[in-house]
């Protein structure tokens, strides 16, 4: 099989299943198969993708980093709006000071039809108020602002799929909840509140759909990793320099952080999708570390034995048995002290893996249905090692999900971040037929 049609290594997904999304008829060689209803889905959604694409950039333009709750707000206000007028349940869910977060969108249709679909979004973005980033602009081929891919480009897709449905008179008798996140970019902690109402919703849901950035018509993402944090802590004797190494003095603490460091890169890198990357490193005399704005101080001098090191960092799994695996394997690294030193590493979960499951592999079959059907082509597996964590993590024990159904585009979390608003139209449509044979 020639390397561009290898099938991807994802553990637990069926080849079977892949075999058959590379091996589907290309556009062209499939009639396609729309019902009068679905047809009048798609038409909608291009007559009105310039009204789409007007909401995007009403949203773009305003501000909602995370920190900037009223920011957030705006934007839930805004998207509220449109979610009445289609006759769901809206309501907007505050997080308690403790949490500081701008809280959370959430909209239901209780019907007795079909599946219960999950839909999922975020509000806010990386660019907080004082990024120099804040301007919304439109071009003919690409349109670019903080946000505009990731994510509100697909809270729109959301959305007018969803209108394209009501338009058609297919919402009635629906069961679909939407859940647009406000703290997606910067979870709120502990996340036994923040991600309290999006649990509770995908334990009373079939299928969940996530509309983080898409890879392209292709793809589709059935499985992401996860992500925690770690803190590596580690003390030595303080002492004259010349002292290093004895048995009196030992060895020092920064010596020590080195020995796990390397003993991690050497020991333990190498497993498929497991990653693990010290972020900062400070050693010394004294150290002074404020993890949660990841800046410091440390002071100390070449003929001293370094008292004090921290690292932190962060790990990436695929599954909670590599997660856990990994970790044990960490401790008994940390362990092995150097002579005259001691170490502890302390682990902070934040995002759940999202494996790969027969449910997952389903709805990926049922959206490589849809493409076909568009004439679109087909949609394959995307590879968990390219996509970051993501809102979608959290429901995956709970309910089978599918992710990575917004909008496509380029450079998210940066200043040259943009969309493609010349798909915009299409991936709508499939969104929207997804939904719709999802909750028939």
């Amino acid at each position: 099989m020639p390397a561009s049609r290898r099938l991807p290594s994802v553990p637990g997904i069926s080849c079977v299943l892949v075999l058959a999304l590379l091996l589907a008829p290309r556009p062209g060689l499939r009639a396609q198969r729309l019902t009068a209803a679905e047809r009048k889905v798609v038409r909608y959604v291009g007559e009105q993708s310039g009204a789409a694409l007007g909401l995007l950039e009403k949203a773009v333009n305003i501000n909602s980093g995370t920190g900037n709750h009223e920011g957030v707000r705006q934007v839930g206000a805004l998207f509220r709006q449109e979610l009445d007028g289609l006759g769901f349940a809206t309501r907007w869910i505050d997080m308690p000071d403790s949490v500081n977060r701008a809280g959370h969108l959430f909209a239901e249709r209780r019907g007795k039809g079909g599946k219960r679909v999950l839909l999922i979004g975020h509000l806010d973005t990386v660019f907080e108020k004082d990024s120099p980033f804040q301007q919304f602009v439109r071009t003919d081929s690409v349109f670019k602002g903080p946000g505009v891919n990731d994510m509100k480009g697909g809270d729109v897709v959301i959305l007018y799929a969803l209108k394209a449905l009501h338009a058609a008179g297919l919402l009635d008798n629906t069961q679909i909840i939407v859940a647009f996140t406000g703290d997606e970019e910067n979870t709120g902690k502990p996340l036994s509140i923040s991600r309290k109402d999006l649990i509770e919703a995908a334990r009373r849901s079939d299928a969940a759909l996530a509309f983080e950035t898409a890879t392209g018509f292709g793809e589709a993402t059935v499985a992401r990793r996860g992500s925690s944090n770690w803190r590596l802590e580690v003390t030595g004797n303080q002492a004259h320099s010349a002292g290093v190494f004895s048995p009196r003095v030992g060895d020092g603490a920064i010596y020590e952080a080195a020995r796990i460091l390397n003993a991690f890169h050497d020991e333990l890198k190498g497993e498929q999708y497991l990653t693990f990357n010290p972020g900062t490193i400070l050693g010394g005399t004294e150290v002074d570390f404020d993890a949660t704005a990841g800046t410091g101080q440390v002071s100390g001098k070449g003929n001293i034995v370094a008292k004090t090191a921290i690292v932190s960092g962060d790990l990436r799994f695929i599954s909670e048995e590599q997660k856990e695996r990994t970790r044990a394997k960490m401790r008994g690294i940390v362990a092995r002290s150097l002579p005259g030193t001691s170490a502890k590493i302390i682990f902070q979960d934040s995002y759940p893996a999202m494996p790969p499951t027969p449910g997952n592999e389903a709805l990926l079959a049922q959206l490589n249905q849809v493409s076909l059907d568009l004439g679109h082509g087909p949609v394959k597996p995307y590879d968990p090692g390219a996509r970051g964590a993501g809102d979608v993590s959290f429901v995956a024990p709970y309910t089978s999900g599918l992710d990575g159904l917004g909008t496509m585009g380029s450079g998210a979390h940066s200043p040259n971040e943009t969309m493609n608003p010349k798909t915009f139209q299409a991936l709508t449509q499939r969104a929207a037929l997804l939904i719709y044979r999802l909750t028939k």
